[in-house]
């Protein structure tokens, strides 16, 4: 693709150089440079992109992208492109150099504090179901129509993001899912993607080491919405929110006349209503309220929450066209979500369920939502990461004694951090419940199996999915269900022993 093409897609650029340059390829990246190649100077978090621009001047690329005024001595064969903001620059730029993919795609965007990851594997499941073949982006894993492969981040940048779309649109997907988190808004990453539908699931302290504030944190899940109201690219994007949540209610109110609007939850004003929640261990059932209609949605996922990652994919897939009553009918056989509130064995009459839970809202909704089962104890195993917002450690553990009988504070992921000194500001918020601390989380989670009696529920929280555990300067091979499960098929051989030696 020329130069002149690309830069129609820039609403402000300064031009030193020529425009007939024919460009291979885009990248960020100046140990990934070469000839033929533009490279984008990214003012990132801990480098400044703009510092290796000799480098990639040397290595003889073809076109520089920055938000600077080009050197003096800059070579003619270089073309120069100055820009406000390199990252929507190179969101943009590389959305045209895929095709913009997202133009034949129904694409739908989630956004929130918790709920992305299930609500996104559910749209994904509803989409599959009635079209064959669809897209996933998110934390866990990303389905590009036809293979699988694990995710590395929840919203990669606007190079992976629209290779991945042009994927799926090659592989005769006809709907995408993906998670869109607060860090890819304000890094600009979905900046120039057109989305048929934008989920606002909840808000809850997370994510302050970043931002800062939860007002600013709020502001940068609002960003992408209005962004989409004042450019839908071509598109009627069409805002789903949980309007149970007092920032989705205020977002919804800030969106009238702006884009169509379907609120979702509990409450009498919603959309898409839910009535008549029951559910045991094995699953849930309630009535659905929407479109002047009535249905009985059945799936195998337990706890308020999860109704309201249900509702939310049922309303999308319903902005997308998908009718309603299909959509119901195949939540009856969604799978489990991996490390979402995930039964992960038994042993001796006790169940262990591992959850991602790891802010303090996400860990109190998993905890009532075992407590609403009835256990005869609920015991909690969990920990907060390293590097990370500090003022929820008190708080989780706040969160998990008030419903649990017994907690385990263990580690997360502590990264440059001390695990012990953690811990020891996890421990301020426990208050009166029972607890221990062992660092070790796999000695953790042994702990509590090994002291399960018949009809207690384990919650092992926080890491989920994740199948690493960060240290400050190493990872290893950590996955909770693994662990736990070996430490179940001990606990059931012992019992096996010990009832061959009555």
């Amino acid at each position: 693709m020329t130069l002149r093409d690309l830069t129609t897609r820039l609403a402000r650029v300064t031009i030193a150089g020529s425009l007939e340059l024919e460009i291979a390829a885009l990248t960020a990246s100046s140990r990934e440079v070469g000839p033929g190649m533009m490279f984008a100077a990214i003012r990132g978090t801990s480098t400044d992109g703009h510092r290796f621009i000799p480098d990639v001047i040397a290595a003889g690329v073809a076109a520089i992208l920055a938000e600077t005024a080009p050197p003096a001595d800059l070579p003619p064969a270089i073309t120069w492109l100055q820009v406000p903001d390199t990252r929507a620059a190179l969101a943009a730029l590389a959305s045209a150099m895929t095709g913009q993919p997202w133009r034949d795609l129904v694409l739908v965007g989630v956004t929130g504090t918790n709920g992305k990851t299930t609500t996104a594997f559910l749209l994904h499941h509803l989409m599959k179901a009635v079209w064959h073949r669809a897209g996933l982006l998110g934390t866990i894993l990303v389905d590009d129509g036809e293979t699988l492969e694990p995710a590395r981040h929840t919203t990669p940048g606007p190079l992976e993001v629209c290779a991945l779309l042009a994927r799926m649109r090659e592989h005769g997907c006809r709907g995408v899912a993906m998670e869109v988190s607060s860090h890819g808004i304000h890094q600009q990453r979905v900046a120039a993607l057109g989305f048929d539908a934008c989920v606002f699931t909840n808000l809850t302290q997370d994510h302050l080491d970043y931002h800062g504030t939860l007002e600013a944190y709020f502001q940068a899940k609002a960003e992408w919405f209005h962004a989409l109201a004042a450019e839908p690219r071509g598109k009627r994007p069409v805002a789903v929110i949980n309007t149970d949540d007092a920032c989705g209610a205020a977002l919804a109110r800030a969106l009238h006349n702006k884009l169509p609007v379907l609120r979702y939850g509990f409450a009498v004003p919603c959309n898409f209503r839910a009535n008549n929640l029951r559910q045991n261990a094995r699953g849930m059932e309630f009535e659905l309220s929407a479109k002047g209609k009535s249905y009985l949605v059945r799936a195998p996922l337990i706890g308020r929450f999860n109704v309201y990652n249900l509702l939310a994919a049922l309303a999308a897939a319903s902005a997308c066209g998908i009718r309603l009553r299909d959509a119901v009918a195949a939540l009856a056989t969604v799978p489990q979500v991996p490390g979402r509130m995930e039964i992960v064995g038994h042993a001796g009459g006790a169940t262990v369920f591992v959850d991602y839970a790891h802010t303090p809202d996400a860990l109190e909704n998993a905890c009532r939502t075992l407590r609403e089962l009835n256990p005869r104890r609920l015991i909690t195993v969990f920990g907060c990461g390293g590097d990370r917002d500090r003022g929820k450690r008190p708080l989780m553990a706040a969160a998990a004694a008030r419903h649990s009988d017994a907690c385990i504070i263990t580690s997360d992921n502590p990264r440059s951090e001390d695990p012990l000194a953690i811990i020891r500001e996890i421990e301020t918020g426990i208050g009166g419940t029972h607890f221990l601390s062992i660092p070790d989380r796999a000695a953790a989670i042994e702990s509590a199996v090994q002291a399960s009696l018949s009809g207690d529920l384990i919650l092992i929280a926080g890491k989920g999915h994740e199948t690493t555990q960060q240290f400050a300067h190493h990872s290893i091979d950590f996955d909770d269900r693994k662990h736990a499960g070996k430490a179940l098929r001990a606990r059931a051989q012992a019992i096996t022993d010990q009832r061959c030696n009555l």
